[in-house]
């Protein structure tokens, strides 16, 4: 896949010099600097804090209701138009 990218001009020069030591096309060294870094970073760096309340087995408030009832209830009569 073709993308375009900024590089700061040293690091690109960097790179350019990197290629032709290691005898790499210079597709292959950025590649292979993303890889690194992808590879070394968390899949997901943050998670969602727990901020359940009320009791997990307490049966569902909602369940009593049909969908119209339900959007009735939150929206009145703007759920209707």
């Amino acid at each position: 896949m073709k993308t375009t990218i900024d590089i700061h001009d040293e690091l690109l020069a960097r790179a350019k010099r990197l290629a032709k030591e290691t005898g790499q096309p210079l597709r292959a060294v950025v590649e292979d600097g993303l890889r690194l870094v992808c590879d070394s970073t968390p899949a997901s760096g943050y998670s969602l804090p727990d901020l359940r309340c009320g009791d997990p087995n307490a049966p569902d408030p909602l369940a009593k209701y049909t969908w119209p009832e339900l959007r009735e209830l939150i929206y009145g009569d703007a759920g209707t138009r």
